[in-house]
């Protein structure tokens, strides 16, 4: 197993021992396993269900990045006014 990997199933764990403690639960081994299963299995489908909110959230997003960009870098037609020039001059 990678290393990363080790890392992260290790802060998973040590979370999910907060979370019975902050319960104040006191369990035999058996059930602390248990309990630590379900934190985990909970913990991936709440994690599972903010990664699809992140993408549905973008996928609404990106045709108005995309149309904002092409505006932004659309060279202008030929033949097209250009936008008046400032006067460095002040009127007075």
């Amino acid at each position: 197993m990678r290393e990363r990997e080790k890392v992260h199933r290790e802060q998973l764990r040590v979370e999910a021992e907060k979370a019975l403690r902050e319960a104040g639960l006191r369990l035999d081994q058996e059930k602390r396993d248990r309990f630590e299963e379900r934190y985990l299995q909970e913990r991936r489908r709440i994690e599972r269900d903010l990664r699809q909110e992140a993408e549905t959230k973008r996928q609404q997003e990106l045709p108005v990045l995309q149309e904002r960009l092409k505006k932004e870098f659309q060279e202008p037609s030929p033949g097209a006014k250009s936008a008046p020039a400032i006067s460095a001059t002040p009127n007075h």
